[in-house]
């Protein structure tokens, strides 16, 4: 006999995301239940360039014991920072929030080493100190536990929002990664590569600005298709789902191994494919599993040239932001792990297994009690 679902009140949680942009921390209040997680209010909590210098330095260089210690403490207190100015903001007590569900920001991810790990910094039991709300954090180390690639997290949650569309629909995260979520019979979900990171270095190197606005820069260049063809040959471009990367791969070092044969090439054309780079290796995949509607979210969508090349791609593919779902496509990272921390003080499995390759569902994140 089956049970029927237990139907719960709605609550409120916060959650955090510090992606690989570095841009800062987004801030997500939602109310959720077992059939919505609804986004109330949201916060963009800037990093200092200091900070997001440093964090740069360590993941491609070397680094001590005590940095990495140093770090993980300072990036808590922006985190409970940007906790408490939301709070502020909405006029709420921390009491009337049931959880935070922080992400952490990540600083190394490597699960097909023999030795499977990965790292994400933000202390969260200095965060609950700080702001006297429960933290959920640590939700990739089970999932490698299990053997899965621990990440992405998004296509749970997409299914979650998007899946009762009748079209094949994918969606399309572009932060400074590019993950895609495929909702069909079988969710399926993985990163495809560079979305902003090496575009933002780029033209932080040569422009001196945080990242290039609207794409100008990019468009102003001329794609080298000689580079772009080195470019994509990188192995992962051709590997399978499942799999999931990060800075660790596609950073300044990689980008400069490369270029190393290409020193004729200028910079802007340089700019301009390496948004070639983000398009194409988003369009194979999308065309590989034949989706119909492509809803795409995260901080490219303001990359007004880089949505245009994506409709160019392939006119077949009808392509929107989820804000016209009415669905925030700025803090869509951040609601996931809003949902995931409601996920896990229910004690409920996330069906992240068919993403990752897990051996199986389990219960994600681990919990910092206030008291």
């Amino acid at each position: 006999m089956n049970k029927k679902p237990v139907l719960r009140l709605r609550e409120r949680y916060i959650g955090l995301m510090s992606g690989t942009s570095m841009d800062g921390v987004d801030v997500a209040l939602c109310t959720i239940d077992n059939k919505q997680c609804r986004l109330v209010a949201s916060l963009a909590f800037p990093f200092e360039r200091q900070l997001k210098d440093e964090i740069m330095l360590m993941i491609d260089g070397e680094t001590t014991l005590k940095q990495v210690g140093v770090l993980h403490h300072r990036l808590a207190l922006v985190f409970a920072d940007a906790v408490n100015a939301l709070l502020k903001q909405e006029n709420l007590e921390a009491s009337s929030i049931r959880a935070i569900g922080s992400h952490g920001q990540t600083l190394w991810h490597a699960p097909d080493e023999a030795f499977p790990f990965t790292l994400q910094l933000g202390d969260a039991s200095l965060i609950s100190a700080k702001t006297g709300i429960d933290v959920v954090s640590d939700f990739r180390s089970k999932d490698i536990a299990l053997g899965g690639q621990g990440a992405p997290f998004a296509p749970v949650f997409h299914q979650f929002l998007f899946g009762k569309h009748e079209q094949m629909v994918g969606v399309l995260n572009i932060g400074g990664m590019s993950n895609l979520s495929i909702l069909g019979r079988k969710l399926i979900g993985f990163d495809t590569g560079p979305g902003n990171a090496l575009m933002d270095i780029w033209v932080q190197k040569h422009q001196e600005v945080a990242f290039d606005k609207d794409g100008t820069w990019a468009k102003a260049g001329k794609v080298d298709k000689a580079l772009l063809a080195e470019l994509l040959a990188e192995p992962y471009f051709s590997k399978k789902a499942p799999k999931s990367t990060g800075r660790e791969l596609f950073n300044i070092l990689w980008l400069g191994k490369i270029l190393r044969s290409h020193r004729a090439v200028s910079s802007e054309n340089v700019q301009a494919t390496l948004l070639a780079l983000t398009v194409e290796s988003i369009m194979r995949e999308v065309k590989r599993y034949g989706v119909e509607l492509l809803l795409v979210c995260g901080g490219g969508v303001h990359n007004v040239y880089l949505m245009e090349q994506l409709q160019k791609a392939d006119s077949g593919v009808c392509i929107e932001s989820t804000d016209a779902l009415d669905v925030s496509s700025e803090q869509m990272e951040a609601m996931i792990f809003a949902w995931l921390a409601y996920k896990r003080v229910h004690r409920e499995t996330v069906a992240l297994s068919s993403v990752t390759g897990a051996s199986r569902d389990g219960v994600l994140g681990s919990i910092y009690a206030r008291d």
